[in-house]
């Protein structure tokens, strides 16, 4: 998805709006009319629903109804693509935060969408990213994962996707801080940081403070986790996987079977 999905009108802000500050459940619910009939639409909102999952670490049955009436709807190859990229999402974030593995699938769903995708399609961005995200964290791959990223890096700054340009600078940040390169890690993340702030994506905000924390000097690194974990409270625990590194108080109860020990869903 890019930062102001495909809804109509007016809607699309608002479902933005909604989003940015984790508010998915609400931002669904203005893309349910639409969704009975629509398939673009009907993928938009399992598409938040699935986002809502990597970020809560719950409501998977929710996200799984979704993108099984988005499934069920899609016409053309392009929204089969979409329906499979959505569907290997699902399953890498289940993988990554859920009880069960579920590699197999977020493989062969990524696969489906790669072979439905000519080389230059408007999704290929988001697969190739979605591919870095299983080679990275489920394949333990950095090699696949860097080539993967760097491809949807260089289409996302083609086509000013400036939130997929968010993940892939902190991702390849990521990267570059495991092999030793923290000049190039805090040029990643603090451009990610940036774009955060810029697009108003208050979700995303604390993680890229977080991360930029770990590779600036204890003052400041003290002064960014303060700052992401007043906002992640601010949120309501989310994203649940910060909450514990944070020292954030706990919202509520842990969802259950959930693995809060890392943030490699996104």
């Amino acid at each position: 998805m890019s930062e102001r999905g495909t809804a109509p009108g007016g809607t699309a802000d608002a479902v933005w709006r909604l989003r940015s500050r984790g508010c998915w459940q609400e931002a669904a619910e203005l893309l349910r009319p639409s969704a009975a009939r629509d398939p673009t639409a009907a993928l938009e909102r399992a598409e938040l629903l699935i986002e809502q999952c990597m970020f809560t670490a719950a409501h998977w049955a929710e996200a799984e109804a979704a993108l099984r009436l988005a499934e069920a709807g899609v016409v053309g190859p392009e929204q089969r693509a979409a329906a499979a990229c959505a569907r290997g999402f699902l399953a890498y974030v289940a993988s990554v935060l859920g009880r069960r593995d579920r590699l197999d699938e977020a493989q062969a769903a990524l696969g489906r969408t790669s072979a439905l995708l000519p080389p230059d399609a408007p999704g290929r961005p988001l697969l190739d990213f979605r591919r870095g995200l299983v080679a990275e964290n489920l394949l333990h791959d950095p090699v696949a994962a860097r080539a993967a990223y760097r491809r949807a890096h260089a289409a996302a700054l083609e086509r000013g996707d400036g939130l997929l340009c968010s993940y892939t600078w902190r991702h390849l940040a990521g990267l570059a801080l495991a092999s030793g390169d923290r000049e190039r890690a805090r040029e990643g993340f603090r451009t990610s940081l940036r774009l955060r702030e810029e697009l108003g994506f208050t979700v995303g905000v604390a993680p890229a403070l977080a991360s930029l924390a770990e590779v600036s000097g204890p003052a400041e690194a003290s002064r960014l986790r303060a700052e992401a974990a007043r906002l992640v409270q601010a949120l309501g625990g989310v994203p649940v996987w910060l909450t514990a590194s944070l020292q954030v108080p706990p919202q509520g109860p842990a969802p259950d079977g959930a693995s809060l020990a890392g943030e490699g869903a996104g």
